[in-house]
């Protein structure tokens, strides 16, 4: 599902990924097949609206800041909640996540979600795990932005095979060995002050938006 305000790496990285798999279309979805405007300035264009998307083998929910403006879009919810009813896989990277849960599908799961964010999502009663890719039953969640490609090449090998997702691995040549040993909280290089001040702005940037959510959520489950 696309979204504006989409981090496209969380998109791209598992879309190239997943491009490469054998018998497999990829369907970009959204309300209308226009520009979606992305948060690093450029846009994509869906290809299928919400309402005429097909029926998703792997329904997959990229992160961005706007994520957290679908808890109030009830389309893009019920989108969700149709999909996931039919899927074989329901899927996210990073913030992604809390598109998942605030459509209630992740009550009761174990899920990952960026780290500046995964705290957050204990309020809907998910089970904040901090791993770069968190398997419960059918649900797969990858963390921040560049953990969607060792979550797409996971979900490869267990929709495919071990040996598909190698060759795909070698053929995109994802053989990362970064400059510096600071790619999360718990690395050695990581700035402290850093994560400390990043998790406490989230906090207050989303975690009104995540309370409205549960509300509404509990509401829901109370009809």
């Amino acid at each position: 599902m696309l979204f504006p305000g989409v981090t496209q790496l969380d998109l791209t990285g598992p879309a190239q990924i997943f491009s490469r798999l054998p018998d497999t279309e990829l369907s970009f979805a959204w309300h209308r097949i226009e520009p979606v405007l992305t948060d690093a300035g450029f846009a994509i264009v869906p290809n299928t609206t919400l309402t005429a998307a097909p029926q998703a083998d792997v329904l997959f929910v990229p992160g961005g800041q706007g994520v957290f403006e679908l808890f109030e879009d009830d389309v893009a919810l019920e989108f969700l909640r149709r999909q996931s009813t039919g899927a074989r896989y329901v899927t996210s990277v990073c913030t992604g996540s809390f598109a998942l849960v605030a459509a209630g599908l992740l009550r009761g799961k174990r899920a990952t979600s960026h780290w500046a964010s995964l705290g957050l999502l204990e309020r809907f009663g998910v089970t904040p795990t901090a791993q770069r890719v968190v398997h419960d039953g059918n649900v797969v969640t990858g963390a921040g932005v560049t953990s969607g490609m060792d979550f797409a090449l996971s979900l490869a090998a267990e929709v495919f095979s071990p040996d598909v997702a190698k060759r795909v691995q070698l053929a995109i040549e994802y053989d990362p060995s970064p400059p510096f040993d600071a790619g999360s909280p718990e690395r050695p290089e990581a700035d402290a002050a850093q994560v400390e001040q990043t998790i406490e702005a989230m906090r207050g940037l989303r975690g009104p938006l995540v309370d409205r959510a549960v509300d509404r959520l509990s509401q829901r489950r109370m009809l």
